[in-house]
């Protein structure tokens, strides 16, 4: 059924409806727009970059300075524990007593105890010529000879102290002591000056993570300790090692199983829980550089604001000839605020390439597992997004707002 005209025989033209911008039509007109003014919206996109790669590097590296500081207490264990002086009743440092290493293996649960001992007014150099002054925190312990594997090292080169070297003026050097002493090898007759007399170097030791006391250590043998410099025998720090499923039970029990009538005395600690605290450091340092990141993103979003308030300034024409053909201001909003999104992901996708490339750099470097958290790129895009919308937003409806005698004026 045809309508017709009142008072007249025509019919009515046939309704015309309101033209839909398609999803595909929509991204080549965004990609269009964009590449017409390629070197201004790479500079655009590449705020949004720097933005999105701070934040997927600090994120990623975090993640993977965690996994492999993890992996390298799993690989050392959790089962250290130590035991060193604390402060007695009248508020003095105490002293371990000598009895202490043979009380504390007999608990259920420790498999391996060890002792070092720091030897006072002794220091190491690395000739006689060196003023005595200049001791680079070096301190001379005794050692029993089976510190290493308990410790959680080993040699690196050379051989330990053993029953008959324990004897003589022999040294086992940390690794920090090593290198503060400018000793990277050893070789026959090696030997360093200490307590007024030589003592031969017999090896290194690799980094000790869950002990660094042991890395700044001249270690010789308690016999020639006692011997030489006169020392009384007291342990400075007692390592101890127990099951997996006794170092509970035994962390409770050792300080009075150390010193029975002032339980409260010995400081008794888990190594590998001072690097979890150090790893949470890490993270909330972290969060300093989040916030550079964020001020990245912020300056990459004026960014783009910018570049779309000058794209419509310079394409009124382009804007008013569109409208003249049958497109609306639906239709102009939706083809700005599209440009300014696709420039924001596109500068969000590179960041998040180039913090992922960087994160997995430095973790190759460091012998860590990459580890890039799914929330670090899902962020990024997220925020490259968002940007990208706040930032459009603006300039699309400042250019539909433009009537198409207005716009056309600058043909």
């Amino acid at each position: 059924m045809t309508a017709t005209v009142p008072g007249g025989s025509g019919a009515l033209p046939p309704r015309i409806g309101t033209a839909r911008l398609r999803a595909g039509d929509l991204a080549r007109l965004a990609l269009v727009g964009l590449c017409t003014r390629k070197l201004r919206a790479a500079l655009s996109a590449l705020g949004i970059a720097i933005g999105v790669a701070a934040i997927v590097a600090v994120l990623g590296l975090s993640s993977s300075s965690a996994a492999g500081l993890n992996a390298e207490i799993a690989a050392l264990g959790t089962n250290l524990l130590t035991v060193q002086p604390g402060n007695n009743f009248a508020g003095n440092t105490g002293e371990l007593s000598l009895q202490a290493p043979a009380m504390i293996s007999r608990l259920p649960g420790v498999y391996a105890v060890q002792t070092t001992a720091t030897i006072d007014g002794v220091s190491a150099y690395r000739s006689p010529l060196i003023p005595s002054v200049n001791t680079n925190a070096l301190s001379v312990d005794a050692t029993s000879l089976g510190l290493p594997a308990t410790a959680g090292t080993s040699l690196a080169q050379g051989a330990f102290l053993n029953a008959a070297t324990a004897h003589e003026p022999v040294a086992v050097l940390g690794a920090a002591a090593a290198q503060l002493l400018g000793i990277d090898h050893v070789y026959p007759g090696e030997r360093i000056w200490a307590g007024n007399m030589w003592l031969y170097v017999a090896g290194i030791l690799k980094p000790d993570v869950l002990s660094p006391d042991v890395d700044s250590s001249v270690l010789v043998g308690y016999p020639f300790a006692e011997a030489a410099f006169g020392f009384d025998g007291h342990p400075t720090t007692i390592y101890v090692k127990a099951v997996d499923s006794r170092v509970n039970a035994v962390d409770n029990l050792l300080g009075a199983q150390t010193d029975p009538e002032d339980p409260s005395s010995p400081d008794v600690s888990v190594p590998s829980s001072a690097l979890v605290a150090q790893a949470d450091a890490k993270g909330a340092f972290s969060t300093l550089f989040l916030g550079l990141g964020a001020v990245a993103l912020l300056v990459g979003a004026i960014g783009v604001a910018n570049i779309m308030v000058i794209a419509v300034l310079e394409r009124r024409s382009e804007i008013g000839l569109r409208r003249a053909l049958g497109a609306t201001r639906g239709h102009i909003r939706i083809q700005f605020l599209s440009e300014a999104i696709t420039l924001a992901l596109i500068g969000g996708a590179a960041g998040v390439i180039a913090g992922a490339a960087a994160t997995a750099i430095y973790a190759h470097a460091k012998g860590w597992a990459t580890v890039i958290p799914a929330q670090a790129w899902a962020g990024g895009l997220a925020a490259a997004l968002l940007i990208g919308a706040l930032a459009g937003l603006l300039p699309a409806l400042k250019a539909a707002r433009l009537a198409p005698t207005e716009a056309l004026w600058t043909l």
